[in-house]
């Protein structure tokens, strides 16, 4: 139970009145029925399913929807293990009004949304044998390997004739023609060639049809497994690839997964962008230089941006072309395992940033180029307005599409299992949820907002599926989503009549920051509205809490060192002279607005690459405006090496206030307890778990014997302190000092108790400081901070060291035995 904090993202109004009749008038009220599905090997056909849909009312709710089959068992998802019934009883069961009882008034839309999802998700299980059968798309459509050739199949109902051309052909298909079906599915199988595979591994290909007008394009499969782009061709197309790696260039995972972590702390990062050189950077250099300082920080969850192809690089990997194919600017789908089972042997779990809530507008290079003015049901997308994203001039997926589910949920299943990733973080979740799109939205917590014909339940119950999915295929995976709404079920389970979510970035918080540093002077920040913007997040819905990611470092926006520190970072962070003013404040301020975001904000944290050190530039992608330069699209890993460059300070805080949770576990802790938000003194007092936080954010006030309440008694001692000489600051806090408690007031009666705690200890608390106190046990021998930098490296070369070996030991091995089979089969095939 949390103390002292609001309990929901917004007053919970009880006198809200449901949705009328009236209200859902506008709503379809013709009845629908869904075609007979026919079978071909794992049902590979279109199913028109429902199209756009409102939120009706109860007397709508019973014959909306229903398929004219004669019983149909609802399934009712448990979270790992589905139960069936005969009967609508379990959809009238919504946990979620347990949880919120301001929830009530909408118990209609939610025991429809529910209903949707139980009956799309038997209609699955009826057609495809089950959920995860449907999510292996990419072992039909596409390219794949089967007995005695390739076979290729491609939805795409609205072309008139279709072929497959590429290197292997000479790019005439006029002997590869392709066959459609009832489902609006072209297949071909492209027999072996003596025993070898007719079209080579690494050899080009794409898809050609012709469309409604007569005319022919040529398209890049929609299942593509990677693509490239000839570098010396400006705006060259790109170009569809066959990636079938013989089993000596495939590479071998080598490491598990590592735990699931009680509370992820995670490292957004870019790898293209992560070099200190201005150009882009590899999976394999990310892989061996980049990964070793995540680990030595401490953080154990690296969330990996722009992985899915996308043809402009500046969109930041937001603009995807190519689903299920690796971003080839970085390397190989190989080179990516590689980083990933680096990452999983340095304990690292590793997220991926998925874009399912657009797609690129781009028709040549991506999925859009299918769209050949087709319905909404013939496509991926909807038609006009309703499948155009004005603001990121992209295309909307139409989630209702039998064929876009299949592709979708596909899509998780194949980053999932063929790179093995620990999870995802979904982006553009609230576009998906809303019809409006987020736009021109003032989210203000009144429940309308979220329940309402303003609802894309299409979307909605998508994402159930997606999530039902995912924690089926992996339980141990972490699922975040990128939601500014704060709706509430996002981040409980789809069984409560939840979206299903494990988490929900804390979208708030780095805009109240930015919004004080730009506003507002010292003296006027408010200790009570920081503390509230910190806890103000709905009671068993986990969030994860930041202060900066890569929004507030693109280019045209500041981070938060660039906001304190200007210009003064350019030429005021050597340790060898005095700092400035300005640099003292900031370097404070930096670590604690960093630090109480990550103690208070939530039960994960998330930092951006470079942002843990105070990185001085801003990110700007190569593009016109900047003569396509890559000089502000980098990491400047040489400012935080170093030496006598302040920097340092920043990011050995980071790695201290990391390794403080990995020791004390207090993000995975639900006591939390804010005792104190004096606005005279600038100080706020929490607990979180058993540890207690003092932060001071006075400009000016040092306090000798400042009194904090706390939760136990006993001695406590100095687990963490910003002020210490090694982060940069003037060393003013002893260490060794016990501070022993005093009760208060009467046991068991809260008001009459200092600040409602029954304990409490003096302090030493500085101006512009924050210390973190445990309460010491004789058997503990806890001192602040990591470990001194030469073990923390010493471990990290370490860890590189055994790696390599294993590396280099697994392919002696993989030679070995691939020699082994040439011995006898004497005549290997790419199967082998």
């Amino acid at each position: 139970m949390y103390g002292s904090s609001s309990l929901f993202s917004a007053p919970i109004v009880g006198s809200l009145t449901p949705f009328s009749s009236k209200d859902s008038a506008t709503a379809s009220r013709n009845k629908r029925c869904l075609a007979t599905r026919q079978p071909i090997g794992v049902i590979c056909g279109s199913w028109k399913l429902f199209g756009h849909h409102k939120f009706l009312s109860p007397s709508k709710i019973s014959t909306y929807g229903k398929v004219e089959q004669n019983s149909i068992a609802l399934a009712v998802l448990t979270g790992d293990n589905p139960t069936m019934t005969t009967t609508e009883d379990d959809t009238e069961n919504i946990g979620l009004l347990g949880v919120d009882p301001g929830l009530e008034p909408y118990k209609d839309h939610l025991r429809y949304r529910l209903k949707r999802y139980v009956d799309q998700k038997i209609l699955i299980e009826k057609y495809e044998g089950s959920l995860e059968e449907f999510a292996q798309g990419y072992l039909k459509f596409g390219f794949n390997r089967e007995e005695g050739g390739i076979v290729y199949r491609e939805w795409a109902p609205a072309a008139l004739e279709a072929q497959v051309i590429g290197d292997f052909n000479g790019w005439n298909g006029s002997n590869h023609k392709m066959e459609k079906n009832q489902f609006g599915v072209w297949s071909i199988k492209i027999p072996d060639s003596g025993g070898n595979p007719a079209i080579p591994h690494n050899s080009r290909v794409k898809f050609r049809f012709k469309h409604g007008n007569g005319i022919w394009v040529d398209r890049i499969s929609a299942w593509i497994k990677y693509a490239t782009v000839e570098p010396n061709i400006f705006a060259a197309p790109y170009d569809g690839v066959y990636w079938d790696p013989p089993s000596t260039e495939r590479y071998q995972f080598k490491y598990p997964h590592p735990p699931k972590p009680k509370a992820p702390r995670i490292y957004e990062a870019h790898v293209g962008m992560s070099s200190s050189e201005p150009r882009i950077n590899s999976y394999r250099e990310f892989a061996d230089d980049v990964l070793p300082r995540i680990q030595a920080n401490n953080y154990n969850t690296v969330q990996l941006m722009a992985v899915m192809e996308h043809s402009y690089y500046a969109s930041f990997g937001y603009h995807v072309t190519n689903f299920f194919a690796v971003s080839s600017r970085s390397g190989t789908p190989e080179d990516l395992k590689y980083l990933i089972d680096k990452a999983h042997s340095l304990g690292l779990q590793v997220l991926m940033d998925v874009v399912h809530s657009h797609a690129s507008n781009n028709v040549t290079d991506g999925l859009n180029g299918f769209d050949v003015g087709q319905s909404s049901q013939d496509s991926y997308f909807h038609t006009g307005e309703q499948g155009y994203h004005k603001l990121w001039d992209s295309r909307l997926f139409n989630y209702a599409n039998w064929e876009v589910l299949r592709f979708l949920l596909s899509n998780l299943r194949w980053w999932l299992e063929e790179f093995r990733f620990d999870g995802f973080r979904f982006d553009g979740v609230t576009s998906m949820l809303y019809h409006h799109h987020g736009i021109n939205m003032t989210f203000t917590g009144n429940y309308n907002e979220y329940f309402s014909e303003a609802t894309d339940v299409d979307a909605v119950v998508y994402l159930m599926l997606a999530n039902c999915l995912i924690h089926n295929v992996f339980p141990d995976a972490t699922v975040i989503a990128e939601d500014v709404s704060g709706i509430p079920g996002l981040g409980r389970p789809v069984s409560e009549g939840g979206i299903g979510f494990d988490y929900r970035l804390a979208m708030a918080i780095p805009d109240q920051w930015i919004d004080y540093l730009k506003n507002k002077k010292d003296e006027e920040w408010s200790m009570k509205e920081i503390s509230l913007s910190l806890t103000n997040r709905r009671y068993t819905e986990k969030c994860i809490a930041y202060a900066e990611s890569h929004d507030q470092s693109i280019v045209g926006d500041k981070t938060l060192a660039f906001l304190l520190m200007d210009k003064e970072m350019y030429s005021g962070m050597s340790s060898l002279t005095d700092a400035s003013p300005t640099i003292e404040r900031g370097i404070a301020l930096h670590k604690m607005i960093h630090f109480i975001t990550m103690a208070l904000g939530g039960e994960g944290y998330l930092n951006f690459m470079g942002n843990e050190f105070g990185h001085p530039e801003w990110i700007d992608f190569p593009r016109e405006g900047n003569g396509w330069s890559y000089e502000n699209c980098r990491r400047q890993w040489d400012l935080v090496d170093t030496d006598h460059l302040r920097y340092k300070f920043m990011n050995a805080f980071d790695r201290s206030m990391n390794a403080l949770d990995e020791k004390f576990s207090f993000l995975a802790s639900t006591k939390q307890m804010v005792s104190s938000t004096n606005e005279d003194d600038k100080v706020i007092v929490f607990e979180r778990g058993d540890l207690v936080f003092i932060f001071n954010f006075h400009p000016e006030n040092t306090y000798d014997g400042y009194k904090v309440g706390c939760d136990l008694p006993g001695k406590y001692r100095v687990a963490l302190d910003s002020d210490a000489w090694e982060f940069g600051g003037h060393g003013r806090v002893g260490h060794d000092v016990d501070h022993f408690t005093s009760p208060e007031g009467i046991p068991g009666v809260p008001e009459t108790n200092f600040n409602n705690r029954p304990n409490s200890f003096k302090v030493l608390s500085p101006a512009q400081t924050c210390v973190v106190y445990y309460r010491f046990e004789e058997s503990e021998n806890y001192e602040s901070g990591c470990a001194n930098e030469s073990m923390v490296l010493a471990n990290v070369v370490d860890s590189n060291q055994k790696f390599e070996e294993t590396e280099s030991a697994s392919d002696d091995n993989n030679d070995a035995a691939s020699s082994e089979i040439v011995e006898e089969n004497e005549e290997p095939t790419s199967d082998d």
